[in-house]
């Protein structure tokens, strides 16, 4: 997300600048409220900034106390992942960790050396008794949703450790279990704490939705990141369509079949853009909404930004840092999301290729989504 693309964009300049500024404003508020958490929570914000600078900002949205329990729900799903992601531990190790690791947050003391694929998850686990003490502070209503995802996506992530995603069906339950399975649990805990209505709970299905439709987009952007790394989350049903061997697209890239097998992975993830929409509608606080919104609004921009784009197989790609202040400060309202929303639509539509097999697929989901945000925008008037 370089600063210098976003330099002949006056408006995305413009956001940057206010959104640094008010990125400021909103750190210095935290560290002042900061200095009132027991050492152990100060530790896991830290922390939450180090292995997701993003999640931490978007987190800041939440209101008082609702932010600690998801603080927490985020640090110890990012630690099993990063259990999940390091391709050097042992495998029978890696799996009773995994399905045991919930039961590691209720053992006071308890941590683990050398494990994780980057430092700042090696350093997590290292002093996971930190996060045990801060999640033995929060109200139990909480601890128990908690506890439940984090059961659910270890028996899950143990399941995918000796199975290859094969079927879209696989890749699915795979989105799922990483992913769908966050958003059920958000949903249940802005249930429990009463800002939101106490159906939300029960949205399991659209809950499943905003997670996949993030864990998509991811995994469509880290082909290159995943290859190196030894992962596999492109699902075989697809890729075996284009090519024999998953790392033949970065060897040619701008290749038809390259951009046609990258397109149908975008596709596979727009599918569920109409039910997120569906999801933030049904939100009734400002600053859940915020909270919510932010990473879907992104998620749509970075699928406008992968479609049809060779640069995916070669190198991390990125939205940029201007665009990604003007979404974060403009998803403050459903209109404006779905604005962005079609928006990023279009700019798909304009890369879509004529010749491909799939480009058709690609016209009739964006001629849904702009067809749900005119509907949608009729009912709000």
């Amino acid at each position: 997300m370089s600063i210098r693309k976003s330099i002949f964009k006056p408006k995305e300049l413009s956001a940057l600048m206010k959104f640094r500024l008010e990125a400021k404003r909103s750190n210095e508020s935290y560290q002042n409220s900061a200095k009132e958490k027991e050492k152990s929570l100060r530790y896991c914000y830290d922390t939450l900034n180090k292995v997701s600078r993003s999640f931490a900002v978007v987190i800041r949205e939440l209101p008082q106390g609702l932010d600690d329990a998801v603080c927490l729900f985020y640090l110890i799903l990012r630690a099993l992942d990063s259990i999940e992601d390091d391709m050097s531990l042992q495998n029978d190790i890696k799996i009773e960790l995994l399905r045991h690791f919930y039961l590691k947050n209720y053992e006071a003391g308890w941590s683990i050396t050398g494990v994780g694929d980057k430092q700042e998850y090696r350093e997590l686990l290292a002093n996971y008794h930190l996060v045990i003490e801060a999640f033995a502070s929060l109200d139990p209503k909480y601890q128990s949703i908690i506890s439940d995802i984090c059961a659910k996506m270890g028996e899950g992530m143990a399941d995918f450790s000796d199975k290859k995603i094969n079927t879209i069906k696989d890749y699915d339950l795979y989105c799922h279990y990483v992913a769908g399975l966050v958003g059920m649990g958000l949903s249940s805990i802005f249930s429990a704490s009463g800002l939101e209505n106490s159906g939300m709970k029960l949205e399991e299905a659209r809950s499943n939705a905003m997670g996949l439709f993030l864990q998509k987009t991811n995994i469509v952007r880290d082909y290159k990141e995943d290859l190196d790394e030894r992962r596999v989350f492109w699902p075989k049903e697809i890729w075996s369509i284009y090519a024999n061997k998953l790392e033949d697209f970065s060897l040619q890239p701008s290749k038809e079949e390259s951009l046609a097998c990258l397109n149908e992975l975008v596709n596979n993830a727009l599918v569920h853009a109409t039910d997120c929409l569906d999801y933030l509608k049904m939100l009734r606080n400002d600053r859940v909404f915020r909270f919510c919104a932010i990473p879907q609004v992104m998620a749509m921009a970075t699928l406008a930004e992968v479609y049809n784009n060779p640069k995916v197989f070669t190198e991390n790609v990125k939205i940029r840092k201007g665009m990604a202040a003007s979404l974060i400060l403009n998803a403050n309202s459903i209109e404006e999301v779905i604005a962005i929303y079609r928006k990023m639509a279009n700019i798909i539509r304009s890369k879509i290729p004529k010749n491909f097999s799939n480009s058709d697929q690609t016209d009739l989901l964006l001629d849904q989504i702009n067809s749900y945000c005119s509907l949608s925008l009729q009912e709000t008037s």
